[in-house]
């Protein structure tokens, strides 16, 4: 990562010392700790709120940083809008779910009117709901304003048919509103390596249709995600070097904790993939900065560190500068449901301040201790749902992490607060989850392994969490189930 020096050009010393879990809780004493553990369970979290950044005045309109393209001199906004995570609500009448489209006009005029200008969609997002909504909103603004991302998102073998995958393509334009797309990906390539892309985009000859598209303007920018095997990253990158297709950008996940990437994984190796595309001058668009929300609520001793450099400053925003630190990053993808996420984020970017060499020290220290958390690496992305047994399984993943985070996670029955922490957490996960989607009824039928992105064993994962909450309803110690002795 490039670190930029203090304002004087002069190199940062740097003098790096992270308390332990252990201290932390040693030093601010008991009383502390209970309250930070007593989030999961409640309505509202306390521990969410105190990192929740504590500024309450009007985002500026006129300092959002933004970059170049090289391919296009276009001016893009470093927050991109992505359009996943939409705010949703009950069809009157129904249990059926329908996006709230009064609410995400509000979320994007405000957008637009702070300097945002990238929006990211699929046909696959939210049920299917994705595109129309987004080119409702945007419909009602000129179409200079904005730059418009989807993505041919044919997974199933049906869609892979060329008809059907250019009928998915013909039908973004028509939901969206637009006659152009700005980028167009490729959805969410790498998973099931080069025979599953040569499925999807050769064999039915949807690359080459892609690339005329682009040829004709219809397509200003074609470019792929990347979730998978690194061969088939590899692969795409001889590509473009010699010249079998030039890929104008790239959307690639990166954060401060794949960055330093502690499981020597190279397909999460933010770093890497990075690089690759840095010294051939490709763009890069990033996605899941937070990981999924992950990073947005640390465990409390760990954001302690960042809040006595900053305090003002929230969890999120420590991973948004990260990731929009280095050179080569065109914009940063964020699912922003509610208001309160936008405007936070609005002022991560509002303008940069880059991560200097004593805050990438601190957060690559951050980062080895967050890995030694029990955490599950979901990043709320939807693509495993629906489960065909009615689990809600991101919503299983994001309720224990979100408790792992909080300490809200009992050790040990000998604990004076066991049975305060023990029945916090059994009754928040019966009020997350409905008791026909959790965990228990999983049957390992595995059909949602393949569809991870994030290669989560999920019916093992699930094992854990259900004999985690049997444990708890039985009062007995399982240490090794909570990850914490």
């Amino acid at each position: 990562m490039k670190i930029k020096l203090d304002k004087s050009n002069h190199p940062i010393e740097s003098n790096i010392s992270l308390i332990s879990r252990r201290s932390f809780f040693k030093l601010f004493g008991a009383g502390t700790a209970a309250s930070a553990m007593y989030g999961c369970g409640t309505k509202t979290s306390k521990t969410s709120e105190s990192q929740s950044g504590s500024r309450t005045d009007e985002p500026p309109k006129d300092k959002m940083t933004c970059r170049s393209n090289p391919n296009t001199g276009d001016t893009v906004s470093l927050l991109g809008y992505g359009c996943m995570r939409f705010p949703t609500r009950k069809k009157e009448g129904s249990e059926e779910e329908e996006i709230d489209q009064e609410l995400v006009n509000q979320l994007i005029d405000y957008a637009l009117a702070h300097g945002v200008n990238y929006f990211d969609c699929s046909p696959r997002y939210i049920q299917g709901m994705c595109e129309g909504a987004t080119g409702r909103a945007l419909a009602r603004h000129p179409r200079n304003k904005f730059f418009i991302a989807t993505k041919m998102s044919n997974f199933d073998p049906e869609k892979q048919k060329r008809e059907n995958s250019i009928k998915m393509y013909r039908n973004s334009f028509k939901e969206l509103q637009v006659d152009v797309i700005d980028y167009y990906l490729l959805h969410s390539i790498g998973g099931g390596g080069m025979a599953n892309f040569n499925a999807r985009f050769i064999d039915n000859g949807m690359l080459d249709f892609l690339k005329e598209e682009r040829e004709k303007g219809t397509i200003r920018n074609l470019g792929f995600s990347f979730h998978g095997d690194v061969e088939v990253y590899d692969e795409m990158m001889r590509w473009h070097d010699e010249g079998k297709v030039h890929w104008d950008f790239v959307q690639i996940q990166l954060n401060y904790v794949d960055w330093q990437n502690l499981n020597n994984n190279k397909s999460t190796d933010a770093h890497y993939l990075y690089d690759e595309l840095h010294r051939r001058g490709i763009p890069a668009v990033i996605m899941e900065p937070l990981l999924g929300g992950r990073l947005a609520t640390l465990p409390q001793y760990l954001f302690l560190q960042l809040k006595t450099r900053r305090p003002e400053e929230s969890a999120a925003s420590w991973a948004f500068r990260f990731a929009g630190t280095p050179d080569g990053v065109l914009t940063v993808l964020s699912g922003m449901t509610a208001m309160e996420h936008l405007q936070n984020n609005l002022w991560s970017y509002s303008p940069l301040e880059h991560i200097d060499k004593q805050e990438d020290e601190l957060l690559a220290e951050i980062a080895k201790e967050y890995q030694k958390y029990p955490l599950v690496a979901c990043t709320n992305c939807q693509y495993c749902m629906p489960c065909p047994y009615g689990l809600n399984i991101p919503g299983v993943f994001m309720y224990y992490n979100k408790c792992v985070n909080e300490g809200s996670v009992p050790s040990s029955s000998q604990d004076k607060n066991y049975r305060k922490l023990r029945r916090n957490f059994l009754v928040g996960y019966d009020r997350a989850l409905e008791s026909i989607r959790q965990a228990d009824h999983c049957i390992n039928c595995n059909k949602c392994v393949p569809k991870c992105p994030q290669r989560i064993r999920i019916p093992r994962e699930m094992r854990r969490i259900n004999d985690f909450v049997e444990m708890l309803k039985q009062g007995k110690d399982f240490g090794e189930a909570s990850g914490q002795k």
